[in-house]
């Protein structure tokens, strides 16, 4: 009993000191409500875990957030199947970001689902610079095709 007391201690300070963001949801009706928000997922998203839990994560994305993106990330969950997607995101103060969202459903010694895991990883500057180099390969292109034309 003490080792398993000592191996959960040891376990909560590993996921507490964590540089993603963690959270643990449980899944409520259509809603997958958070239980447990780790402090970088705090300061990832400037909300205290106060302000936030016992809410569907969705009051992180808005209006621009892909919906193909959300519809996955829903199907999986609906299904209750692991997923990873990126999303756009926003902070408490408006800011948005890249988000790398992995989320896998646990289930209990009885095979019952009982919590998602979430991890969270800002990959804005991941994303910044995968459009640069669209952007940048597409004037390739097309300096290419007028190259060819003369």
């Amino acid at each position: 009993m003490k080792d398993t007391k000592l191996r959960y201690a040891t376990l909560l300070q590993l996921v507490e000191k964590a540089q993603d963001g963690i959270v643990v949801a449980e899944k409520e009706d259509h809603d997958t409500i958070l239980i447990y928000v780790n402090p970088a997922f705090e300061k990832l998203t400037g909300y205290s875990s106060d302000e936030i839990l016992y809410q569907d994560c969705r009051f992180l994305q808005g209006d621009d957030t892909e919906k193909d993106a959300v519809r996955v990330l829903r199907s999986a969950i609906d299904s209750s199947e692991p997923v990873r997607t990126i999303l756009k995101n926003y902070r408490k103060d408006g800011t948005p970001f890249w988000n790398e969202l992995s989320v896998t459903p646990f289930y209990d010694e009885v095979d019952q689902l009982t919590y998602y895991i979430g991890i969270q990883k800002d990959v804005t500057d991941l994303v910044r610079l995968q459009d640069e180099l669209a952007e940048a390969q597409a004037r390739i292109a097309e300096l290419e095709g007028q190259l060819s034309a003369s």
